[in-house]
């Protein structure tokens, strides 16, 4: 039931952050592998970017991916907050006081965020080339047409072979360690400052919502270099399409810096920043709920 829950809070927070999302997709592929004075700009900004694909490709735009970013959700999710409930609940997590250990929750929230970005790479995969896909006059980055998630999946399959699906899968489980790792030991610990605090101790969803606050600073800060990366290796596809533009995460990290600037590595950070708070406040206060109330469920049957 843990990653079953886990499962439900991450899918139910996609469905208000998935147009953030496709703005942060094309941000981050904006210019790529351009000197900044030489990229031409589609999108000025984040609400540019949300008025323009709306204008151009249609209100329903805002919401491509839905359906894998929806799976993505729930199956990263369960994984991951499941895996990282069950070594809170058998004090994994801890030092023997019972305070909340960093090293140990660091640890176990890297290793649940690693098996997570294996596990959902695939859809992964089909979410940021569906997403990327526009009109021409305001595309960015590699174009993959696809008619829907089972086409994209039997598309990707012909032209790369099963291993398309794990495209940029080392940049993937790089990604979900840190970020994994700053957002749940951020949100354990923040918890149980507050609680120390006396501060809404007696309110377990602001006490929640205040935590996941401070984790989604501290994930923003560590993951969006990664998350540039990520998105342009899924969305590269095969050599057919041009070429490879990179081989790994550190050939990525590499060029992009080099052509780019450090801007470059921090593209879509403000999209980011907005879709990854609310989705990181509203999937940890559900996971959160959800868990009190089974806790509570179980000592009441």
């Amino acid at each position: 039931m843990d990653f079953v829950i886990g499962g439900l809070a991450g899918a139910g927070a996609t469905v208000f952050t998935n147009p953030i999302d496709v703005v942060k997709t094309r941000m981050q592929l904006q210019g790529e592998l351009q000197p900044k004075n030489q990229q031409v700009v589609r999108y000025k900004g984040m609400f540019h970017a949300l008025y323009v694909i709306g204008r151009t490709d249609g209100a329903l735009a805002l919401q491509k991916g839905l359906a894998p970013a929806l799976i993505l959700g729930f199956t990263m999710n369960s994984v991951r907050l499941g895996m990282y409930h069950v070594a809170e609940v058998n004090g994994w997590t801890k030092k023997k006081g019972g305070d909340v250990s960093i090293n140990k929750a660091m640890f176990w929230s890297s290793v649940s965020g690693i098996l997570s970005g294996v596990v959902a790479n695939p859809v992964s995969v089909l979410k940021t080339r569906i997403q990327a896909s526009a009109h021409p006059s305001i595309a960015v980055g590699r174009q993959h047409r696809y008619k829907g998630m089972f086409d994209g999946m039997s598309k990707i399959y012909y032209s790369e072979g099963f291993k398309g699906y794990f495209a940029g899968v080392n940049a993937t489980c790089t990604r979900l360690a840190v970020g994994s790792a700053a957002q749940l030991t951020t949100f354990s610990a923040a918890k149980e400052q507050l609680i120390k605090m006396g501060v809404y101790h007696d309110s377990p969803a602001m006490l929640a919502f205040l935590g996941s606050l401070v984790s989604s600073i501290f994930v923003v800060m560590f993951e969006t270099p990664l998350d540039v990366v990520n998105t342009r290796i899924y969305n590269q596809g095969t050599t057919e399409t041009g070429g490879q533009l990179y081989t790994g995460v550190f050939d990525a990290l590499t060029k992009i810096y080099k052509t780019e600037g450090l801007h470059g590595l921090y593209k879509g950070l403000g999209p980011l920043y907005i879709r990854i708070t609310p989705h990181t406040t509203l999937s940890l206060v559900i996971w959160d709920m959800l868990n009190l109330y089974m806790i509570k469920d179980n000592k009441g049957s």
